[in-house]
């Protein structure tokens, strides 16, 4: 991709303006190499040095094609410690405070596990957890 700016992708205009508002308008290179093909629905796989902003092509890439007006899991991020699952998280919802209500939730260990389950029951878009505390939702029914 030649272009480099935000706004020549195929973004919402809410998607656009919160953008801009962050201080996000020309693309790093992996945002410039991933997001066109993310936008399409294809996959994936990159690696770039922390602070690269792949954390913001990822979260692009899933907030964009989410239907608002459905409260179940659409996207799941799986992150290895609670700590990133929190920055991750962070990050998406500050993406996705253009577009509306969307309800992005943490699931992970070291935290009592009766309100993850309440929040789910309520919905969430974006789902960020640790794998064990995924798998207990699952075991159980809850996500």
């Amino acid at each position: 991709m030649t272009d480099s700016l935000f706004s020549s992708l195929p973004l919402s205009g809410d998607m656009l303006a919160n953008l801009d508002t962050l201080g996000y308008t020309a693309m790093t290179p992996v945002q410039a190499a991933s997001l066109p093909p993310l936008l399409q629905g294809r996959d994936v796989i990159a690696q770039a040095s922390t602070g690269s902003g792949k954390t913001a092509a990822f979260g692009i890439g899933l907030l964009h094609p989410l239907n608002l007006r459905y409260y179940g899991c659409q996207a799941l991020v799986l992150c290895p410690t609670r700590e990133l699952a929190d920055q991750v998280a962070a990050e998406i919802r500050r993406l996705a405070r253009g577009a509306g209500n969307i309800k992005v939730l943490t699931l992970c260990g070291g935290q009592p596990i009766g309100p993850q389950i309440g929040s789910l029951e309520h919905g969430a878009q974006v789902v960020v957890g640790t794998p064990g505390r995924i798998l207990k939702h699952l075991s159980k029914g809850t996500l």
